[in-house]
């Protein structure tokens, strides 16, 4: 038998973040998108930190199928490859052909 645990970590300080007391954070800056796990009060930091420069910018909708993001076929299972033999290493449950966990893509894009 085999268990796989998965705990989520304050991307800031380390800190093992209990069930309810943590969030991930999506944001971008610069056309980069970026995502943070963090706890509640790192969170509430952050937010507090960027409050000024949102309530002074403008709000952007459709930004997510920019140009340049599409991929050839072989370009794309090229990397599905690359992400199932990562997965298979790390212990994840991947098949050899079908449909790639977002949980396995997050984790795979998280560790390059």
């Amino acid at each position: 038998m085999k268990k796989q645990i998965t705990q989520l970590v304050d991307d800031l300080d380390g800190t093992v973040l209990e069930s309810g007391n943590g969030t991930t954070i999506r944001f971008a800056l610069e056309g980069r998108q970026y995502e943070i796990d963090l706890s509640s009060a790192n969170a509430q930091r952050l937010r507090s930190a960027l409050a000024p420069f949102i309530s002074a910018g403008r709000s952007v909708a459709g930004t997510r199928g920019s140009s340049g993001s599409r991929r050839s076929s072989r370009n794309a299972s090229g990397e599905l490859a690359a992400i199932r033999s990562w997965a298979q290493g790390h212990g994840y449950t991947v098949g050899d052909r079908g449909r790639i966990s977002a949980e396995v893509r997050e984790a795979y894009e998280r560790s390059h």
